[in-house]
């Protein structure tokens, strides 16, 4: 199973929007039992400045996302709920960024019913983008924790080089990925984002 093609969706369907406004992240945060309560959890401006794209703007919809969203996004949605269940899938968030002259970022958040599950999907999604882009690891690098793995790509079917982390923390899954002028600004980028968002998860 791979989102990278809805990574790939969003960069093609890219419409400008204004900044979304920064927010501190939230204190003593309680584990979301919704997707609305996971929402406010999601990062809400970059520490690069890249205006928010809306949500509406895409096709389909950033924002909240059940089990039954992310499985449509495969070539057999009724295989890929199955697979989504097994990990314990509960519900995710989409958010998306770009300036328009080929800088973009995305953020994922999904949460699990048990942290094994979210080590899995992290992983499983982190070894099929490789797969799926030809993406090499970078271990070590982008200052993101142990658990995180960090790949970058070249693939003409992206929009520029681009730098992917998926990190598992407690109950959840974060996926970053970042297209830059070049795969050192798309690391830097994956780095400080993931790092902001971590931060914001409780546990």
């Amino acid at each position: 199973m791979s989102r990278g093609l809805r990574l790939l969706l969003g960069l093609l369907l890219f419409a400008p929007a204004g900044c979304g406004s920064g927010s501190p992240a939230p204190a003593a945060a309680a584990t979301p039992t919704s997707a609305q309560q996971l929402e406010r959890l999601v990062v809400r401006s970059l520490p690069s400045g890249l205006p928010r794209m809306p949500d509406t703007g895409l096709r389909p919809p950033a924002g909240a996302k059940s089990a039954r969203d992310v499985a449509g996004y495969a070539g057999d949605p009724s295989r890929e709920r199955k697979v989504l269940a097994d990990y314990g899938y509960r519900f995710g968030w989409e958010r998306f960024w770009g300036d328009g002259n080929g800088r973009q970022t995305s953020v994922f958040l999904d949460q699990f019913r048990q942290a094994a599950g979210a080590r899995r999907y992290a992983y499983d999604l982190a070894r099929n983008d490789a797969t799926h882009y030809g993406a090499s690891r970078r271990a070590g690098s982008g200052g993101l924790p142990a658990g995180c793995r960090l790949l970058t790509s070249d693939d003409a079917t992206l929009p520029g080089p681009t730098a992917f982390a998926w990190c598992a923390h407690g109950v959840f899954a974060v996926a970053v990925t970042a297209v830059s002028g070049s795969a050192e600004g798309a690391v830097r980028e994956v780095g400080a984002v993931a790092r902001a968002q971590l931060a914001r998860l409780p546990g």
